[in-house]
């Protein structure tokens, strides 16, 4: 199984630190312009064959006042078609990735193999805040998706990309991993069901762990019989086939940094249900239908592992995904079965549909023996957060409280937005069994999402820092922010801002 994760990074990214003149204007198919909303006679002056754009761009703005875009072609040998867009700096990172997304749609339709992008009337820090943006979104158009026409689309052109307009280059290796990271999360969770098998999925993170030189080792059933993971067990026993398992992967820095906190670790785990039937509490069509992408979470971490590696952290990474299948059939897990996870809890099965979180139990209780600093786990989880926050926002959870406005701050300062849930013990009194230690779920389903958080968290050490994120966002129609496609892989560009810009491995949690 051949993922072309690695299409954007095959654009050459060229900063010049000077303005394009009409000579270069001129032999560009396409160029992108960018200016403030209320551009001055010093940012005209910026910008080739400006009096043609200034003319036009005032006609275009009497006769739509509120189109802060205009396409037009130049009278040049190319014909070069430019797209003029004033931008309100004070406007949101989604607001900002969302009109990217549609000036990369634009550009997109033409298929160039250049663009010339120039920034014209901003300071440094703000015309880097833009092209970040601008970046994400081009580099987001690339990315290609599974598809299995007779028709092949073709491959889109563009490979390079020329920026002006900025006094010092900017430092866009963050973005161009996360754009590596959220393709690879994008492209596994779009194959169909009965291409990505369990089986088949850990041996394409078998090949991907020995290109990026990751350690890689593989729990599958009888490892986790051993290990007394009967929660993980109860979910994949009525699979057909016995390839159900844990997969660990490992990222050790070849040197780490003078700072003391980067010998802090960091765990991710991704619930990777490759196609969820519901099992014999068996899903409606309606709802079975797109539960391929269901291992969504698995792909988000593994996509983060992928752009944390290109970025070369200092700091060593374990990366588990609970990779399994929930089918029906004589040998499935039944309501009011009672399982022993491996931390030793039993749970009561209620409903066989909230399989994701009996196999991130196992999973996550035995990541938590690694004892890393902070863990972060994935997974599309509750139907309930979707209700809560639409397919616009992810959800998220953590047994810290003074980290929820870090991780507030990390979806509005990244685009990918996520609201706090609480977390109070008192949530548990929903969860008491007569038989066992803890329910499952209840069948009521009120804040089915918080109490999914509540089970998990059982299996989580008190020493270690937790945050658990409820994918609401991972499937928008239309795209969300600067990701084009239904598909959003949302959580990679969220968690690199968390490590990278709020460095949450820097700080102590309480």
């Amino acid at each position: 199984m051949q993922i072309p994760y690695d299409h954007s990074e095959k654009v050459k990214l060229n900063q010049h630190t000077t303005r394009p003149g009409n000579r270069q204007l001129d032999a560009s198919r396409v160029a992108l312009v960018i200016i403030p909303e209320q551009p001055g006679k010093a940012v005209w002056e910026q910008i080739a064959c400006a009096d043609t754009l200034k003319s036009r761009y005032l006609r275009h703005t009497r006769q739509h006042k509120d189109d802060k875009r205009l396409g037009t072609d130049l009278p040049n040998r190319n014909g070069t078609h430019v797209i003029l867009q004033t931008l309100d700096v004070n406007a949101s990172t989604f607001e900002l990735l969302t009109t990217a997304r549609e000036l990369a749609a634009a550009i997109h339709r033409i298929d160039p193999p250049s663009v010339l992008l120039q920034l014209a009337g901003f300071d440094q820090a703000t015309g880097a805040r833009l092209l970040e943006t601008l970046i994400a979104a081009l580099l987001a158009s690339t990315c290609p998706m599974p598809s299995y026409k007779t028709d092949k689309q073709a491959a889109v052109t563009l490979r390079r990309i020329d920026v002006y307009g900025l006094a010092e280059k900017v430092d866009l290796a963050q973005v161009s991993a996360e754009i590596t990271g959220n393709h690879l999360a994008r492209w596994l969770a779009a194959l169909p069901a009965n291409e990505l098998t369990p089986g088949r999925y850990r041996q394409f993170v078998s090949k991907l762990a020995t290109a990026e030189g990751w350690k890689m080792d593989f729990l599958d059933t009888r490892a986790l019989a051993r290990k007394k993971a009967g929660a993980f067990l109860a979910v994949c026993q009525g699979s057909p086939t016995r390839d159900a398992g844990i997969v660990h992967l490992t990222y050790k820095p070849k040197k780490r940094g003078p700072a003391k906190d980067n010998t802090r670790k960091l765990a991710l785990v991704g619930k990777g249900i490759c196609f969820d039937t519901g099992g014999v509490n068996l899903k409606p069509a309606k709802y079975m239908n797109g539960m391929h992408e269901d291992m969504q979470g698995s792909a988000v971490a593994l996509g983060t592992l992928l752009a944390l590696s290109r970025l070369r952290v200092d700091y060593r990474i374990d990366c588990w995904l609970a990779l399994a299948e929930n089918h029906v059939g004589n040998k499935a897990y039944k309501p009011n079965d009672v399982v022993i996870a491996s931390n030793g809890t039993s749970i009561e099965v209620k409903h066989t549909d909230a399989e994701g979180r009996m196999v991130l139990a196992d999973t996550l209780a035995l990541a938590s023996k690694t004892k890393p600093y902070l863990l972060i786990d994935y997974a599309t989880l509750t139907g309930a957060c979707i209700y809560s926050l639409s397919s616009r926002y992810s959800g998220v959870f953590s047994n810290r409280q003074t980290l929820n406005d870090t991780l507030t701050t990390a979806g509005r300062d990244s685009g990918e937005r996520v609201w706090p849930f609480p977390l109070d013990k008192d949530f548990d009194e929903s969860l008491k069994s007569t038989i066992a230690d803890t329910l499952q779920c209840t069948l009521e389903g009120d804040a089915d999402h918080i109490l999914a958080a509540r089970f998990l968290q059982r299996f989580i050490n008190e020493d270690i820092n937790w945050v658990h994120v409820d994918l609401a966002a991972s499937n928008h129609k239309g795209g969300l922010a600067h990701i084009p496609t239904d598909t959003t892989g949302f959580g990679v560009r969220y968690t690199l801002n968390l490590l990278q810009q709020q460095s949450v491995l820097e700080h102590t949690w309480n």
